[in-house]
């Protein structure tokens, strides 16, 4: 074997993890891909696995792999591709695997006319704990967002949404409002242990969340991606790929466009100190997705948008790069949520009275 193996987080030794041994073995891997035929049907094809690399690794609950893998055939010059492999704790997500497939079949494959697709699946191998798909080459939208396109692309990202949304892909979960005011509440509290000081405006922040959450009108039910911010949409050329669909269910479509707003709101604040500086990419994500979505999901989109700046409260808190823009992320939810603030404020008063 000539496979170099790099893991530099130790995942190997992932005691809650046994398959990772075996999916990061090179000889294990490349008897597994021979068995399954990846790569070209051509009987006097070979395959040789050349790398192995941990790339993302969450102890105890899942790893991302990537295998180079170097393709040879009849009377052509060697092909090297790399497939990503998704591993975690639970074994093979046969589930997600599928679900690509199903999104291939309707129309978000590498010839779609829109130019929107998702990664090509390849296989599942239970043994190793894992699934495969192509790797995608391409740029995170959320550094092309940044550049003078940024408008256009934010608006081509409402219609990838709205492509998803009338898929008619069948999701095996359901998340609702009360689904995403329940993980707001975990956070919060989880954030109010460590900073005890902010205790009495993160439990008024919470309490501002709910009133705006459970007033926001709910759109007609389908498959969502729930994860759906800059980071999971890549630019390879013209083509826009969609990533990452481990949270895909059924829910408000609302849901997708808020939480992208958000994570462009927090990408202003962290990486140019200012949330406004990313406002009309975001006006023309919202505006665009409305266009398409009608009117009445405006609301809701922007619901969605505070209660995800709101997680970002605490979700700064786990990453150490990010922990200096706590406090500014929490300052900003109180202005921009500060007519619930203040209404939930006066009624306290009123009852003391």
């Amino acid at each position: 074997m000539n496979a170099v193996t790099l893991d530099p987080f130790g995942a190997r030794a992932d005691p809650r993890m046994p398959l990772l041994a075996r999916a990061l073995d090179p000889e294990e891997v490349e008897r597994h891909l021979r068995a399954r035929q990846v790569g070209p049907p051509d009987a006097a094809a070979r395959l040789a696995l050349r790398a192995i690399r941990t790339v993302r690794y969450k102890p105890g609950r899942r790893c991302l792999i990537e295998y180079d893998v170097e393709l040879t055939r009849r009377d052509a010059p060697p092909e090297v591709v790399t497939l990503v492999a998704k591993a975690r704790a639970r074994g093979a997500d046969t589930a997600t695997f599928r679900l690509l497939q199903a999104l291939r079949v309707r129309g978000f494959d590498d010839t779609s006319p829109d130019g929107v697709a998702v990664p090509e699946p390849v296989t599942v191998i239970p043994e190793l704990g894992v699934w495969l798909q192509r790797k995608v080459r391409g740029i995170a939208a959320t550094a092309a967002l940044a550049e003078p396109g940024g408008v256009a692309l934010a608006r081509r990202m409402a219609d990838a949404m709205h492509k998803l949304h009338y898929a008619g892909v069948a999701a095996r979960r359901r998340h609702t409002m009360a689904d995403e005011l329940r993980i707001l509440r975990r956070c919060l509290e989880a954030l109010r242990e460590h900073r005890p000081e902010w205790a009495r405006r993160l439990g008024r922040l919470l309490s501002a969340c709910h009133r705006v959450g459970s007033a926001a009108p709910m759109g007609r039910p389908c498959g969502i991606h729930r994860d759906f911010y800059p980071d999971h949409a890549l630019l390879d050329g013209e083509r826009l790929y969609l990533l990452d669909f481990d949270l895909y269910c059924e829910g408000d479509p609302a849901l997708d466009a808020g939480n992208c707003v958000a994570h462009i709101t927090e990408q202003s604040v962290r990486t140019r100190g200012d949330p406004d500086a990313l406002a009309d990419r975001e006006a023309a994500l919202e505006d665009r997705f409305v266009e398409l979505a009608g009117e009445p999901a405006r609301q809701a989109v922007r619901a969605y948008a505070l209660l995800t700046l709101a997680r970002h409260v605490y979700l700064s808190t786990q990453f150490a790069d990010r922990q200096a823009f706590t406090a500014t992320l929490l300052e900003l939810c109180e202005q921009r949520l500060g007519g619930a603030l203040a209404q939930r404020a006066g009624e306290a008063g009123r009852v003391a009275s």
